[in-house]
């Protein structure tokens, strides 16, 4: 049930979202779960381009759906840089005490990195943003709000396989999730974090068989929901 939520998690959100902007109905969910698989299985901001596609056939709106869609995305990846500056600094201090090969000057370049896109961001927010304030500030809070469930939804998931592991291990593979994350080209991310779970962790370990089990789950899930919607459309 809780894996169910967590899957579905994103693009309901996506739906809350579009309902305010579109006053889309929930049919639109099927649009919306292609946009995530595509984006999850075949390549990063794929979804976006069909969703797009998608819009300008069936939503009856006066402007271009391109604006909307556009700054929908780009909160996403301002808020997922914040959120993951943040999860960063928390976790810095065990990431050193559990001597993983990451050296400071890399943490912190990374850390600069990310900070640094999502300045620019901020900076060019008057020429980038098409949207009215409010609605920008209400996608910005649904998207901290998804960011945070899904990290509470994915704990709480891994605690339910292995109640005996320790917190910090589930902050630290949150942490590199979120990191991983942050990747916009990258397909199939949860089996790539199950490698890295592999590297870090130890192979043997029950935390990274726990790991490819919601990664195995995952894909799975994908590809049905891909495959259903593969032979309805």
């Amino acid at each position: 049930a809780v894996f169910v939520i967590s899957y579905f998690q994103a693009p309901f959100t996506d739906w809350i979202m579009f309902r305010r902007l579109w006053k889309l109905p929930f049919s639109g969910m099927g649009a919306l779960l292609r946009k995530f698989v595509s984006n999850e299985i075949l390549l990063g901001y794929l979804g976006e381009v069909y969703f797009y596609a998608w819009a300008k056939r069936h939503v009856k709106m006066v402007a271009s759906p391109f604006g909307a869609i556009k700054d929908v995305t780009i909160i996403s990846a301002l808020t997922g840089n914040i959120s993951t500056i943040a999860m960063c600094v928390f976790a810095a201090p065990m990431i050193g005490q559990f001597n993983f090969g990451i050296s400071s000057n890399t943490f912190a370049w990374s850390i600069a990195f990310v900070l640094g896109t999502s300045v620019l961001f901020l900076l060019l927010r008057r020429t980038l943003f098409t949207l009215p304030a409010n609605d920008l500030w209400f996608i910005t809070y649904v998207h901290f709000a998804r960011i945070f469930s899904f990290a509470l939804l994915s704990g709480l998931l891994w605690h339910l396989i292995l109640p005996g592991v320790s917190f910090t291990y589930w902050l630290l593979l949150a942490t590199m999730r979120q990191l991983l994350s942050r990747l916009p080209f990258m397909p199939n991310k949860d089996v790539i974090f199950v490698s890295l779970a592999t590297f870090f962790v130890g192979r043997d370990s029950d935390v990274v068989n726990a790991m490819a089990l919601l990664a195995s789950l995952t894909v799975a899930a994908h590809l049905a929901v891909g495959l259903i919607f593969g032979l309805t459309g």
